[in-house]
């Protein structure tokens, strides 16, 4: 006969923290929040960590390249969605990677024999507004000036006027040679009140831009995760049926590391994915695997060589496996189950295998209860798909702003190589939704009220840090009573007017 767990399957709202003793210092502006996001050996540092425990879904609906910015300049790490042709997807990671790198590549160049209207349209298209004038209209031709916002007037010019008549040309540009530092380059900036400062070969040929916005940047973002090179890091999703092309594609771009994107990672499929990794690359390429709710699962996919599990089925908000094939588990008590693993296995093996939550957060305590039973950062969807930066539409409905958001079982996305198990390139039926969430403005506007809620509970129970807030945690189970009790009752709410409400 089947086997029955004696114990139910638990969601984060049936659990409460308990607060701890909290010494003076335990202040939410001493807290630290850097996780790491790969395997380690005990008294090794990670190969990467993060800033905040926060990434983005492998989601059509939530992870692009401008997604993977906004979320990289906040100190998470964004994985572009892996349903997509190998080549866009591969654009998409090169993208971030050259958006910050210190001396960036122009990928906005024209010829000084084009017109106005080609300047239009290449800022349509790029959303740039500094474009060089090369001489061949590549990335490293001669340059023979530059045009920017303020070089021309869309009222008062023709479309037809000629690039060269309105452009800044080289004999008016502060420029630096080739082989200059970063430092230098931005004292040259602040010098010369300049916002952009080309960077020439000694022939005169462009080899890079170097912004002020970007110094700035960095001081208005002190979390900002970037690699060595001061390029932001950046994720990507793959999948177990054309990793071969997608991996090697997605390496070449750049990204800091993959993540198999699977409805479920107990498989032969992402054993065979997770050794071509490491037969290909060993250990250079950072891969998580996943997803499991339970030890076996873990076990699993940590010898099969993941970098990191990912933890959670069915409990996505657009998910709707539980539903149409009665499989998964409620998510606090996978993420329990499977965090005593990974301490097993570390006590075992001295590696450390970081595990991610994901599903099941709706509020943000969700996240800080997450975090307390033991996951190392959270996966999340819906929560960045409200965002500015997420690449969906954002439509008026009922009244209210939304923003479209799809799962990447829906028949919407089309996502047949996560879903299908059979030989045919489509899906069999449907495991996720088509919807809207609730329009909630920037990423780094609510990022930081999330994570000042995480750093006010981790002080509520006298921890500084995230080992130590798993350390220190105590929950306690709550009833459909005391769910009442914690939210408002036996009072009338006021309504927009001031008018009293009855509570619900």
């Amino acid at each position: 006969m089947a086997y029955y767990y004696s114990e139910p399957s638990r969601t984060f709202n049936e659990y409460l923290l308990v607060p701890g003793y909290s010494p003076a210092e335990c202040v939410p502006a001493n807290t630290s929040l850097t996780t790491p996001v790969a395997k380690f050996r005990k008294g090794e540092e990670p190969p990467l960590s993060m800033n905040i425990p926060l990434v983005s879904a492998i989601m059509q609906a939530v992870s692009n390249d401008t997604m993977a910015i906004a979320l990289a300049k906040a100190g998470g790490i964004s994985f572009i969605y892996a349903s997509q042709s190998v080549a866009r997807q591969a654009a998409m990671v090169r993208k971030v990677k050259d958006y910050k790198a210190g001396f960036v590549s122009s990928d906005s160049n024209i010829r000084p024999d084009q017109t106005l209207q080609d300047i239009l349209d290449l800022k349509e298209n790029t959303g740039h507004s500094t474009v060089a004038i090369t001489d061949d209209g590549t990335p490293n031709g001669k340059l023979i000036g530059i045009v920017t916002g303020r070089d021309y007037r869309v009222t008062r010019m023709t479309p037809d006027t000629p690039v060269h008549t309105f452009m800044t040309p080289i004999e008016k540009i502060i420029y630096a040679p080739e082989g200059t530092s970063l430092k230098e380059a931005n004292n040259i900036i602040w010098g010369h009140k300049l916002n952009t400062l080309p960077v020439l070969s000694a022939e005169g040929r462009l080899v890079a831009f170097v912004f002020r916005k970007d110094y700035t940047s960095n001081k208005e973002n002190p979390l900002e995760l970037s690699d060595a090179q001061k390029r932001y890091v950046v994720g990507a999703g793959i999948n177990t049926r054309d990793y071969r092309e997608r991996v090697p594609a997605l390496i070449e771009a750049g990204a800091d590391i993959l993540c198999i994107d699977s409805s479920e990672g107990f498989s032969e499929w992402q054993k065979l994915t997770l050794r071509y990794i490491r037969d290909t690359y060993g250990d250079t390429v950072k891969v998580g695997g996943g997803n499991i709710v339970d030890r076996d699962g873990f076990r699993f996919l940590v010898e099969a060589g993941a970098d990191f599990v990912k933890v959670g089925i069915g409990g996505g908000s657009i998910c709707i496996t539980r539903e149409t094939k009665g499989i998964g588990r409620g998510q606090a008590t996978a993420v329990i189950e499977v965090a005593r693993a990974r301490d097993e296995y570390f006590e075992e093996t001295g590696i450390y295998v970081p595990i991610c939550s994901d599903g099941g957060i709706v509020h943000d305590h969700h996240m800080s209860l997450a975090l307390a039973m033991g996951s190392d950062f959270c996966m999340l969807g819906r929560y960045f798909a409200r965002f500015d930066e997420s690449p969906t539409n954002r439509v008026f409905v009922g009244g209210a702003y939304m923003k479209e958001y799809w799962g990447e079982g829906s028949t919407r996305a089309r996502n047949w190589q996560r879903y299908d198990m059979g030989g045919t390139e489509n899906l069999s039926f449907e495991e996720g939704i088509d919807s809207y969430v609730p329009y909630a403005g920037s990423l780094h506007d609510n990022v930081n009220i999330s994570l000042n809620k995480l750093r006010s509970t981790m002080c509520n129970c006298g921890a500084l840090t995230l080992p130590e807030f798993q350390e220190k945690a105590r929950l306690t189970l709550v009833s459909s009573s005391s769910l009442i009790e914690g939210g408002p009752h036996d009072v009338f709410l006021k309504d927009n007017t001031g008018a009293p409400v009855t509570p619900k």
